[in-house]
């Protein structure tokens, strides 16, 4: 299958929008070779791509008024679109049969929901990338939507990577063990698994079933004598040779047919050999035996559903219920259970399951290969052209069915009935948060309750290694993927102004400075989302006036801001809490709305600690040498082993330096001159 064709592509600037109205959300199936094209699209636009002209957007007339135009150059063919706004902002990415019928359903005022006017009115352009066909167009709109994240698709956030099981191949004793990331290692990998619990179950079972070593190549070579997994018949020992290399390859084959679903084989197999070694009265030997077929029994007995002949499946199913979706997952590897994970897209009320179910199969499979079959509880609206994408992206062919009877609906419905206690579990929540940030807007006096709620805290240790960091919380919990960083850089050299080490009050009053300065710059007009409704300090009435003034020095007096402090003795409970305005105070010590303060500083507390511990490990890594421009990895090899430690190079002479292999004398004099910035 080709990739997306790049033919020229046709750039309109008029409007402001990207819809998802009157074309099912955007799907995703990439990434692509060609690549996601830059954020700066005038430098990286496709070849023969043009600009038109830019047109401010702000009513729906004049949205209207864009796509009029760009309809007058659109190609009948199949393609992408984006739609961007005044601010070069994606908002929409979609795909399209024909891109011309496609753009015109956003040009008709009369068919828009309001949602898709919104996005209509905003539209000050319109992208489009022409496609040989209708599947190159979803491979592209892939890279688009995993690029740009745009704000009227529905999107898939969190999209961390699975654990894997490898079975090694580059060693003669193959290792077992747990593996994430890309795939490069020789071997044969097996999954995805939906946790890390799932795969250290299977990993447990597999060395208790099959004796495959899990150490590492390192440690097997150092062994001189059995270690503890061999003593609890969990290994069979390579390393020192209790087992020969056939033997071995034996249980490595069999450990690969289990995985791939042959364990019935297995288990008759080793019960045969069992019952042989006991009438050999080999009975150290059938023992051996009975306990591996106990460990595979007990493996088989943890599947919840076993449906004969499945191979590798996934099951993808969608229940909504007020606007919100739960996509589960579940994940078959040759017929066995390996897990499975709740997803909330983030999306608006319109689309329907199955058009966020189709929008979900997209950007959950950009970075990870399908199996053959996806089995789903909906009939999506591109099923044909979403398979043959599928196909394209794993390699293979991938069939997409929505069973209605049997085995295989027997799995859609117990996958179903686990998205409808997630999606229970997750609204129950959010109306527990819900009512927490109604308390919180009531004790601090806000308008509103909160949406966004910014805490910062900073961690050193008598000034070392200081970091500063923000955690983000709102009605959906904690959002780690918002959470920042920041290393402080207005630390004063001896002699020079600037932040005093372990002034805490200067390390808040830069983090702030930077953040907001931040803020200024990229999202001016506070319509992104990413302004905070309440600014958290963990900290008394100091912490809140430098606050305040880090605020006021940006011109920005209109962010609710407080300061949490611990109570006496630091005891929890007694916290009292700092307003502009309003004398300190404290909440009843069984309040919950003190309880949520309370983790949420304790939240920054422990992001800020594990930052700073991070950054100082890092650092106790580094060398002195690590600072001097020209000396790489080889060059601080032949150093150390000439001097024996970087205080002994510092010390060093220049003809001494020049002397060591590799060492040029112009490299010499740059580190005598950098450890001698006096001579």
């Amino acid at each position: 299958m080709p990739t997306p064709s790049e033919e020229p592509g046709i750039r309109v600037r008029p409007g402001d929008g990207g819809g998802g109205g009157a074309d099912a959300p955007g799907t995703a199936f990439g990434p692509t070779p060609d690549g996601a094209p830059p954020r700066d699209r005038d430098a990286g636009r496709n070849p023969g791509e043009k600009s038109g002209s830019r047109r401010r957007g702000g009513s729906l007339a004049a949205g209207i008024a864009v796509l009029q135009d760009t309809l007058k150059t659109l190609p009948t063919g199949p393609g992408v679109y984006r739609m961007i706004d005044a601010r070069d902002e994606v908002l929409y990415v979609g795909k399209a049969k024909s891109l011309r019928k496609r753009v015109a359903a956003y040009a008709n005022p009369r068919k828009l929901g309001e949602r898709i006017a919104r996005m209509v009115a905003r539209t000050a352009a319109v992208e489009v990338v022409t496609t040989h066909t209708e599947v190159e167009a979803l491979l592209l709109e892939s890279n688009l939507i995993k690029r740009y994240m745009p704000r009227y698709n529905i999107l898939l956030r969190d999209d961390k990577s699975f654990p894997y099981l490898l079975i090694t191949a580059d060693h003669g004793f193959p290792q077992v063990l747990k593996h994430r990331g890309a795939q490069s290692r020789k071997g044969t990998y097996f999954g995805p698994f939906a946790s890390a619990w799932a795969v250290n179950q299977t990993l447990t079972a597999l060395q208790r079933a099959f004796l495959l070593r899990s150490c590492s190549d390192t440690v097997y070579a150092s062994r001189t004598r059995p270690c503890l997994l061999f003593q609890i018949k969990r290994c069979s020992a390579p390393c020192v040779g209790r087992i020969g290399a056939d033997e071995y390859a034996e249980l490595v084959a069999q450990a690969r047919h289990f995985l791939k679903g042959g364990s019935s084989d297995i288990q008759r197999a080793l019960a045969e050999r069992m019952e042989a070694a006991s009438g050999n009265l080999e009975y150290e030997a059938a023992a051996v035996f009975r306990d591996r077929i106990a460990a595979l029994a007990h493996v088989q007995a943890r599947q919840d559903i076993n449906v004969p002949g499945l191979g590798d499946a996934d099951v993808v199913v969608a229940h909504q219920v007020a606007g919100r979706t739960c996509i589960q997952a579940f994940f078959f590897r040759g017929g066995r259970n390996f897990g499975n994970r709740a997803y909330f897209p983030s999306h608006d009320r319109e689309p329907n399951e199955a058009a966020v179910l189709e929008a979900f199969l997209g950007q959950f499979y950009a970075n990870k290969p399908p199996p053959r079959l996806v089995l789903l509880s909906h009939a999506i609206p591109a099923l044909a052209v979403v398979a043959e994408a599928l196909g394209v992206r794993a390699g293979h062919r991938v069939e997409v069915a929505v069973p209605r009877r049997g085995g295989k609906r027997a799995l859609v419905v117990h996958a179903l009935a686990n998205a409808r206690e997630a999606l229970a579990r997750r609204l129950a929540e959010s109306a527990s948060q819900r009512e927490l940030l109604d308390g919180l807007a009531r004790v601090f006096g806000l308008d509103s309750a909160p949406e966004r709620i910014e805490v910062f805290d900073t961690s050193h240790i008598s000034g070392r290694t200081p970091y500063g960091v923000m955690v983000v919380a709102g009605p959906e919990g904690f959002d780690k993927s918002a959470y920042r960083t920041f290393s402080i850089k207005g630390l004063a050299e001896p002699g020079a102004a600037g932040i005093t080490p372990g002034d805490d009050y200067g390390m808040l009053g830069e983090i702030l400075a930077r953040r907001f300065a931040r803020a200024l710059k990229e999202d001016p007009d506070r319509g992104r989302g990413q302004w905070p409704d309440l600014v958290l300090i963990d900290g008394g009435a100091g912490q809140l006036n430098v606050a305040l003034d880090a605020l006021a020095n940006l011109g920005i007096e209109d962010v609710a801001v407080a300061a949490i402090a611990k109570g006496p003795d630091r005891n929890a409970g007694r916290e009292r809490f700092f307003v502009p305005g309003r004398a300190p105070f404290t909440l009843e010590p069984r309040d919950s709305v003190l309880y949520f303060l309370q983790r949420l500083r304790d939240e920054a507390h422990r992001f800020a600690v594990g930052t700073h511990r991070a950054g100082r490990s890092r650092k106790l890594g580094q060398s002195m040498l690590d600072q001097i421009d020209g000396i790489g990895g080889a060059r601080k090899r032949a150093l150390l082993n000439h001097f024996g430690s970087a205080r002994a190079v510092a010390e060093a002479g220049l003809k001494d330096l020049a002397a060591v292999a590799g060492i040029s004398r112009k490299i010499a004099k740059a580190i005598y001159d950098h450890f001698h910035p006096e001579g």
